[in-house]
């Protein structure tokens, strides 16, 4: 699944191609996604100019004057720059054209994603309002995480990825932060001090800025708006590396299942 990094890369990466470009016509090969596209999406689009493209959690944000178009890549979509001429494959399910020539295809083999529509204040939409802080936003820092968690049980690294304390930490990035802050996973949320949250938050924010410079994760599926894979995954500490050596102190890295998601780790550095 496109995690956060993924999302903002193909945000960085589109907006230079269609902000300020009016969109011309919109084809829509498969309605059936995750959520029902919106009626009469086509012709609510056509003839409005992208004025901004930003990205809340992993939703993209399409701005118009008349409203946003909220863009969820699911499990396996992904959103490219094509040619106008260049003919759409078994899964592009989605063309927005603009008067420049320039195609923002949507693509989605496994139609988990979704292209909603809402002409009131996006950030009041109810896949939205309810949301965390952005991790690389100053809201976000490990006093907030520290208050938060104060008798949670669950597992940290359970907390860290629940959307309503913080957004956009995926499974990946949950490993990582964690190994990189010398925690252990499955020590109870609220069972971590202040300190130990301050450096947790540093790590998440090390750990997201890395990927997104890197262009993100490359593991099955993800690509940027050109196509290309991301290369975080040669940066990768723990994740996929399950009884290989751990890059710090050299012993076998553990695999365990926690909220049924894959979690490595190593004994020995993280506490």
């Amino acid at each position: 699944m496109p995690e956060l990094p993924e999302v903002e890369t193909i945000c960085l990466g589109i907006a230079p191609h269609i902000e300020g470009q009016v969109v011309k016509q919109v084809i829509i090969r498969q309605p059936k996604l995750r959520w029902p596209m919106p009626e009469n999406l086509a012709e609510t689009l056509t003839g409005l100019r992208i004025q901004h493209v930003s990205r809340r959690a992993k939703y993209l944000l399409v701005t118009t004057e008349a409203g946003t178009l909220l863009i969820h890549l699911g499990m396996s979509g992904s959103l490219r720059i094509v040619s106008v001429n260049q003919a759409a494959g078994k899964h592009d399910h989605i063309d927005f054209v603009f008067s420049e020539n320039t195609v923002l295809r949507f693509n989605d083999p496994r139609r988990f994603g979704a292209v909603l529509w809402t002409s009131a204040p996006v950030l009041t939409h109810p896949l939205l309002k309810d949301l965390g802080p952005e991790p690389l936003s100053p809201a976000f820092n490990g006093e907030l995480l520290y208050q938060l968690s104060r008798n949670r049980k669950v597992p940290i690294k359970t907390f860290i990825m629940d959307s309503h304390i913080v957004v956009g930490i995926g499974n990946i990035y949950a490993n990582e932060a964690l190994f990189m802050a010398g925690i252990l996973p499955s020590r109870h949320a609220g069972n971590c001090a202040l300190a130990r949250y301050e450096k947790l938050a540093d790590s998440i924010r090390k750990v997201l800025q890395n990927a997104i410079g890197q262009g993100g994760t490359s593991l099955r599926n993800f690509v940027n708006e050109t196509g290309k894979p991301g290369y975080f995954k040669q940066s990768l500490q723990v994740y996929g590396r399950a009884g290989l050596a751990c890059p710090v102190c050299g012993q076998p890295l553990k695999e365990i299942r926690l909220a049924n998601r894959t979690t490595v780790f190593c004994r020995d550095c993280q506490r």
